[in-house]
C-alpha cells in the first residue's frame, strides 16, 4: 500500500463529516473538523507525492 493512502483516504472522511456539521448548531466543531481533515488530506498528498 502506497505511504501516504490512509491519511488522505481518512482525511476525505473527516472532511465529509464536518462539512455536515457545517448546517448544523454545532458550526464552530464542524469547522474545526474539516480544518482536521483538510489538514489530513493535504498532508497525505503531500506523502503520495513525495514518495512516487
Amino acid at each position: 500500500m502506497r505511504e501516504g493512502l490512509i491519511p488522505t483516504v481518512l482525511g476525505t472522511v473527516v472532511s465529509a463529516s464536518g462539512a455536515t456539521l457545517l448546517n448544523s448548531k454545532y458550526k464552530l466543531v464542524g469547522i474545526g473538523v474539516l480544518g482536521f481533515g483538510l489538514a489530513h488530506v493535504v498532508l497525505g498528498a503531500i506523502d503520495l507525492v513525495e514518495h512516487r
